[in-house]
């Protein structure tokens, strides 16, 4: 499970829980997501035109309900992690593994039900992975 985040203020920030993204690799890399078309994400995201993926752990559960708007949280989800400031937007602190990434310009499309965000890699940071955040049949598990 991803969490995309944006924004270059406290008043701009975005953020969605994505569970569909692909990476793509090459010279430069993509990684593609669907996201929710109707999502602040998507419309801060084409604004901002970067944005940081990073992967989640088992501890992120409540992060990622709050994130994909399944989970109360006063005064915003940004309010439930420590973050810090990128070139790509926030990026939460203890990540085990994230990626700065650069919109492709005119690229979002509308797929089915879902828009398809079509980025460059440009900085990648690789963690320890400790218990990884599954989503699987419509809840979380834990991996064996």
């Amino acid at each position: 499970m991803s969490l995309w985040t944006t924004g270059a203020s406290d008043t701009q920030r975005a953020g969605l829980t994505v569970s569909s993204f692909l990476v793509a690799p090459g010279e430069p890399g993509h990684m593609l997501a669907l996201i929710d078309p109707d999502s602040d994400f998507a419309d801060t995201v084409e604004l901002m035109g970067v944005a940081v993926a990073q992967l989640l752990e088992w501890d992120h559960r409540t992060l990622a309900e709050a994130f994909a708007g399944l989970f109360p949280a006063p005064g915003g989800a940004f309010r439930l992690g420590e973050w810090t400031a990128t070139e790509w937007g926030p990026r939460l602190v203890g990540a085990s593994a994230w990626v700065g990434l650069r919109v492709v310009p005119d690229a979002p499309r509308d797929v089915g039900w879902s828009r398809l965000l079509d980025c460059v890699i440009e900085h990648v940071e690789l963690g320890e992975e400790t218990v990884p955040l599954v989503h699987r049949r419509g809840r979380y598990q834990r991996p064996r």
